[in-house]
């Protein structure tokens, strides 16, 4: 929930997206405030400005968000589908991360701008990650190359809102695309064309508080019948912080990380016997199709304990130099790509978390691949970097 006074003042009804209650919520005919455009709220906002009365989206951040082209997918196409599994699944094995979409291998800054406005073009037609996932390779590395998709994406935004002054505020300056996670999105640009939905920037116009009847920023008073928090979640580490966990002499897990996690494949953690950290910090999983990732994770974990269960081994736990190692090989994965030089959840920023604005890298940039090569390694050394009794 973010900081704001007067938060649980409000008469009307209030949700949180990351708590959306299970009985349903109707929208039809309500006045309806929704703080935050972020991914859960791009969602949330193209589905609830469908039937909703009037609809007030107060923006902090605008981010890049891409068209997703969902479609219904047919009995022979499903069935093809189906027939191609382990080919799929051998795909994603291979890519950077984990996805079906593997980087083009051109660079964005050795093409011509015809080529580049062509194959930016392809790729904003296809369904899916393609845009980010599948795009030119030095798009997350080069500042020149990252321009040109910027420019190409800021574009796409002015082409779909009508109000050039509306455009403008929904069109990111302080990122570049690709530097933060791309919402994907099924019409929320069209959302602002709508009579019946207003934007308010936030930075323009901070919110004061919430009263009871609604929304007070700096120059304005809003009524509202609902209130939708889509302020996010705290990722990676947040789902650590909210448990108590201590390791060896009473040392509790969120003051060990306090300053940013250091961990061993980040899957373990130095003075935390036998505690593994499943999609955790510093682990590809973080930046990778979390499926495909995690499934490594848990076979990977499933195989220590196998050989701890066969060797009569009970405690297992890295060693300080092993995770100092693999902390400082996490940060070099990801020190030549543009999105640690932007304040995001990947880089460990939650502006709704006190104590959460020092910016470090929470991610594994190395890639799938090269991260289950180094897990496998380690396992083939009979657990190196790990102390085993």
């Amino acid at each position: 929930m973010p900081n704001i006074p007067g938060v649980n003042s409000f008469a009307g009804e209030a949700y949180h997206t990351a708590r959306w209650p299970h009985e349903p919520v109707t929208f039809e005919g309500k006045r309806v405030a929704v703080i935050g455009t972020g991914a859960t709220a791009v969602q949330a906002i193209t589905e609830i400005a469908k039937t909703v009365g009037h609809l007030t989206v107060f923006q902090r951040t605008p981010n890049f968000c891409a068209p997703l082209r969902n479609a219904p997918i047919g009995r022979e196409e499903m069935q093809d589908i189906r027939s191609r599994y382990p080919e799929i699944f051998a795909l994603c094995k291979e890519t950077w991360g984990g996805f079906i979409h593997a980087a083009e291998p051109r660079n964005a800054i050795d093409v011509s701008a015809e080529e580049r406005e062509a194959f930016f073009e392809k790729k904003y037609a296809e369904p899916g990650f393609g845009k980010w996932m599948g795009n030119f390779r030095d798009l997350m590395v080069l500042p020149q190359a990252n321009a040109y998709i910027t420019d190409f994406m800021s574009r796409k935004i002015r082409e779909r809102v009508n109000d050039p002054v509306l455009a403008e505020k929904l069109v990111p300056k302080n990122h570049g695309f690709g530097t933060r996670r791309v919402p994907l999105e099924s019409g929320y640009y069209e959302v602002y064309n709508q009579d019946n939905v207003t934007l308010v920037d936030i930075n323009e116009t901070p919110i004061e508080c919430i009263t009871p009847a609604g929304i007070k920023t700096s120059d304005a008073e809003y009524a509202f019948d609902m209130i939708i928090y889509a302020t996010g979640f705290d990722a990676i580490t947040g789902a650590f912080d909210r448990i108590d966990i201590r390791g060896v002499g009473g040392q509790a897990l969120k003051d060990v990380w306090a300053d940013g996690p250091q961990t061993y494949l980040g899957l373990a953690i130095a003075g935390f016997p036998n505690f593994m950290t499943l999609v955790g910090p510093h682990n590809a999983a973080t930046f990778c199709n979390i499926p495909r990732c995690a499934e490594q994770n848990v076979d990977w974990v499933t195989d220590l304990i196998s050989y701890m269960r066969d060797n009569n081994y009970q405690r297992v736990v890295p060693t300080v130099d092993a995770q100092d190692a693999w902390t400082e090989h996490v940060y070099d994965t990801g020190r030549y790509l543009l999105l640690t030089q932007v304040d995001s959840w990947m880089t460990g920023v939650n502006q709704n978390v006190p104590g959460r604005q020092k910016r470090t890298f929470m991610a594994y940039a190395g890639g799938a691949p090269s991260y289950r090569q180094r897990c496998d390694e380690v396992a083939a050394n009979a657990y190196e970097g790990f102390e085993l009794r």
